[in-house]
């Protein structure tokens, strides 16, 4: 039986078989997916041969895109993709200028 390391030390990201952090929960969670699509499949009586041609393609498809991910953007990267794209590109100010200014007097103030 082979032993794998999963955790290097403490402080330090998971990394198994060269996916870091978010892509191990991708590529486990892609590849969960399929075999429930599978079964349901294959319980629904579909043909056999058509389980597992979709079994094997969807999970060589998950696994295929998951590592290109992890090559391409790196531990933290697909967070700064996303966090990226709800950044808006530019402010609109519709409001007239004093509209956003407040004015309080002293005598308000407290």
């Amino acid at each position: 039986m082979s032993n794998h390391n999963i955790n290097k030390g403490i402080g330090r990201t998971v990394e198994f078989k060269g996916l870091k952090a978010q892509y191990l929960f991708i590529f486990a969670g892609g590849l969960l997916g399929v075999l429930i699509l599978v079964m349901i499949m294959y319980m629904a009586g579909a043909n056999s041969y058509l389980c597992l041609f979709i079994g094997a393609g969807g999970a060589s498809l998950i696994v295929w895109q998951t590592f290109a991910l992890n090559g391409k953007y790196g531990e933290h990267g697909l967070m700064k993709l996303g966090a990226k794209k709800r950044h808006p590109k530019y402010i609109i100010c519709r409001k007239a200028v004093h509209r956003y200014v407040k004015f309080t007097r002293k005598s308000d103030a407290l």
